[in-house]
């Protein structure tokens, strides 16, 4: 009797064994945690301002720049801007939702300092921003674009608008994190 429960307990062990090898294989993929060690700075400029396409001379039309009136047409102009508030996890920095010379948008992130985590995003939103728990998930409740992957949990760093966004449908920016549905910090964008 002991040979055959012994013999019947190898596999059982084995496979119980492997089942666990393989939960945590997949536990380790979806949340990552190595990532909260892991700090990625991003030091990026400012976009530059492109320069007016020369207009063709053989047709004796001289070159019309591009550029929107103003004292200065080589900066980017700060359209809203807010502070970010932590969320699901600490975060702070500022938001600046600015024009640049050829009439399109971004969206930079100043001075950031959040965690790191697994799928991070930045969305433009319509959402009001909540402080406390009751903000961690109203970000996908309503309209909502990403701008892309976040490049970096610290630094400063820009997002480009889709052609064709009227940045005047949102009020607020989210870095989201789409793998777990919940805003690591957000903030309200104020028209200047």
């Amino acid at each position: 009797m002991g040979r055959v429960r012994g013999t019947l307990t190898r596999p059982m062990v084995a496979g119980a064994l492997a089942v666990a090898v393989v939960l945590v294989g997949v536990g380790l993929y979806w949340f990552q945690p190595w990532k909260l060690w892991q700090d990625e700075t991003v030091r990026e400029a400012l976009p530059e301002a492109t320069a007016a396409e020369p207009a063709d001379t053989s047709a004796g039309r001289p070159a019309t720049p591009r550029q929107p009136p103003g004292p200065d047409r080589s900066a980017p102009v700060t359209v809203a801007s807010g502070n970010l508030i932590s969320h699901e996890h600490a975060t702070s920095g500022t938001v600046k939702l600015l024009r640049l010379v050829d009439g399109s948008h971004i969206v930079r992130l100043e001075n950031l300092d959040t965690s790191n985590g697994p799928d991070l995003r930045v969305w433009l939103t319509d959402a009001p921003v909540k402080e406390g728990r009751a903000g961690w998930f109203v970000f996908d409740d309503g309209r909502h674009e990403s701008l892309g992957r976040l490049k970096g949990n610290k630094g400063s760093h820009n997002y480009r608008l889709p052609a064709g966004l009227d940045p005047a449908a949102f009020t607020s920016v989210s870095i989201w994190c789409d793998r777990f549905d919940v805003s690591f910090g957000a903030a309200e964008l104020a028209r200047v």
